[in-house]
Order: C-alpha cells, then sequence, then structure tokens
C-alpha cells in the first residue's frame, strides 16, 4: 500500500543503517508510516530518534545449519544470533526477518533473537552416535560478535564446547569482540583446528559509519587482525562486498593494510541485494550518496546482467560481464603481489573427540 499524502519523509536513523522499516512484499506484510498529526513542527531529530533494540528468544530445536551450496566452502554453520545490531545496509540476511513477520530493514537492525540453548543443544550434536566432524563456520549469516555478544557470552561459550570436542571451526566477523575469545582460539589454531576471518568493506571510515554503523571503526578491524595474527591465529580478511561505484576503488588499499596487519588470506564478493534487500540498499542510497546513487545503482546493474541482483549459483558471489571481471581480476592481481593467494592447510578433523572429554578409568 503506498505512504498516505501525510506520512513523513523517511530520514536517517542515528545509528542505524536502514532508512526505514519497509516491510516485506513476499508476504504482504502491512507497511508503516510516520505521520504528521498536526502538533506542528518538531525539531529533526525528534523525528529521526536513535531506535533502541530489544532481544528476544529463537526456541532452536538445533544448532547446526547444513547447505548443499556450490558456491560456499563449507557444509555446515552456527549462527547464535537472528538479526544484527551492526546494521549494516548491504547485509544479505535481512530478507530473513521477513520470515518473522517483521521487516528487514529498522526490525532487522533493533528487534534481534538469541538461541540461548545453542552451547547445550552443539553439545548434543556433536555427541551424537554417527556424527561426522567438517569444519563448522560460526556466525556466517548474521554477525557471531554483535553488541548483545558482550553481556550473554553465546558464541565464547559454543567456541569453549567445541574446544572440548576439538572441533573444528571458522569464523568471519566484522568485530573486534573477537580479540576477548584468543584464550580459547589461539590453542585450537595451533593445532590446526581454528581460523578467522575479518570483513572490511571499506578504509573510508565517515563511509563506514553511514554503511555498517554499529560494526567496529575499519581502523579497528585492522587492530583484530594483528591481535589474531600475533598469537598465531591465521587470518583471512574479507574485502566484502565489493560494491561498485562506491566502494570498489578500495579493493587494493584494503589487502595492503591487512596484509601489514598479518592477513594471511584474502577473499571477495560483489554486493548481494536478494529480495528486500534492493529497495533498503536504493532508499540508503539516496539518503546517504545522493550524488552517486544512480552511477552505483548502474554499475551493479551491469555486473547482474542488468538486475540488481543475480540468484543463480556459480554467479550470485561474482557477477557478470566486463566490469565485474576486472574487479575480479583486480583482486587477484592484488592478492597475489601481497601473498595472500597462497592455499591453507584445511583444519583437521581427526582429532575430533566424539564424547568429549572423559575421566581415566583408573
Amino acid at each position: 500500500m503506498p505512504p498516505s499524502d501525510d506520512a513523513l519523509p523517511e530520514q536517517p536513523r542515528k545509528g542505524r543503517g536502514a532508512v526505514s522499516n519497509r516491510p516485506s512484499t513476499r508476504f504482504g506484510l502491512p507497511d508503516r508510516h510516520a505521520v504528521d498529526d498536526g502538533w506542528g513542527a518538531m525539531e529533526e531529530e525528534e523525528w529521526t530518534p536513535r531506535e533502541a533494540a530489544s532481544l528476544g528468544i529463537d526456541a532452536a530445536r538445533r544448532i547446526i545449519t547444513t547447505n548443499d551450496s556450490p558456491d560456499i566452502g563449507f557444509d555446515r554453520s552456527i549462527n547464535p544470533y537472528r538479526g544484527c545490531e551492526h546494521g549494516c545496509i548491504y547485509c544479505f540476511a535481512r530478507p530473513t526477518h521477513a520470515y518473522l513477520n517483521l521487516s528487514p530493514g529498522l526490525d532487522f537492525e533493533t528487534r534481534i533473537l538469541h538461541k540461548p540453548d545453542a552451547p547445550a543443544l552443539l553439545r548434543q550434536e556433536l555427541a551424537a552416535r554417527g556424527y561426522l566432524p567438517r569444519p563448522i563456520m560460526l556466525g556466517i549469516n548474521t554477525d557471531a560478535y554483535q553488541p548483545f555478544e558482550r553481556h550473554l557470552g553465546l558464541t565464547r561459550h559454543i567456541l569453549e564446547v567445541l574446544a572440548e570436542f576439538r572441533h573444528p571451526v571458522g569464523l568471519l566477523t566484522k568485530s573486534a569482540l573477537i580479540e576477548r575469545d584468543i584464550d580459547i582460539l589461539a590453542p585450537m589454531a595451533a593445532a590446526g583446528l581454528a581460523r578467522a576471518g575479518i570483513s572490511i568493506t571499506t578504509l573510508d571510515r565517515s563511509l563506514a559509519r553511514r554503511m555498517e554503523p554499529r560494526a567496529a571503526t575499519p581502523g579497528r578491524r585492522l587492530a583484530a587482525i594483528r591481535a589474531l595474527s600475533s598469537a598465531g591465529i591465521p587470518v583471512t580478511v574479507m574485502a566484502a562486498p565489493v560494491i561498485p561505484g562506491l566502494t570498489c576503488h578500495e579493493i587494493e588499499p584494503i589487502l595492503e593494510a591487512a596484509a601489514a596487519a598479518g592477513a594471511t588470506g584474502a577473499g571477495m564478493t560483489l554486493v548481494r541485494l536478494p529480495h528486500e534487500i534492493k529497495a533498503l540498499f536504493e532508499e540508503w542510497l539516496r539518503a546517504h550518496a545522493p550524488d552517486r546513487a544512480a552511477r552505483v545503482l548502474s554499475l551493479i546493474r551491469q555486473c547482474r546482467g542488468g538486475r540488481l541482483n543475480q540468484a543463480e549459483f556459480g554467479e550470485r558471489m561474482r557477477g557478470t560481464g566486463p566490469y565485474a571481471a576486472l574487479l575480479r581480476q583486480r583482486f587477484s592481481l592484488a592478492a597475489a603481489r601481497l601473498g595472500l593467494d597462497r592455499p591453507r592447510l584445511p583444519l583437521d578433523t581427526s582429532q575430533f573427540r566424539p564424547a568429549g572429554p572423559q575421566l581415566s578409568l583408573f
């Protein structure tokens, strides 16, 4: 339903990525608009307050999620949280909130669900008869080190279980909070059981604040790479997502800064705008980069066969066309020059202890 004539224009919220609480069009959810009730003009900051985040419970029955996607190099993952307070406007996980009858916009950033039983469920699943270990990726859909993790400690408890079972794990995050768990990750890494990935979209602090408002600053992420690497934990930098016309000029500087901080590997993905993210991202562009919005959208379409998104396997991460090929070539050349393209040793599954530690009989 289109907004009424007295609906107030959507404006950026302090500390949030999405401009609006745009509903999902796939499930027919009701639209919501701020409306001028006639009481007179108000200060702008009163119309655009910082949306407070709330925490709810996701009553999961299982904690390990499996997939058979040919685009990613793992078949199982754990996500302790639904929604993410980091507020990255481009986040491909935003549409999952629509399944909860919530908006992929501001609701995704402010109505966070956590899985308090995750460590216990993980212990049950790893101890199950017939379980075959393969590396688990932690925090792939939504960040496992988002702000609520500071006092909940869910991710840390999950790592404690994985360490107990000597189960291999990989992590991907935009948060410097991962440094808190170096005491668990370093011994696991020394045994070939752990590695980490740090995602850096831009080195521009101002752009990062608008585009991913509650994630760690680019400088803080580089410091996290340095801390993890110094502790002997292999770190991959993810130049992800690359946004044509907005961040694509930073591919080489990001890799150079990460290599200088101690990263030993690199990856890249092209921005993905599935489902509701297309409208949310365009809305964000018009609000935060109006002078570049048309060009950014045009370049994305050039990389996506004339569309803003491609869902096909083999193309959704890489894009198609000359401009996407040029971005991949630039990344490959920079990674090779910096030694970030060397093969990585696989995480070791042979040390897995199905029942966890056992007391000696004698």
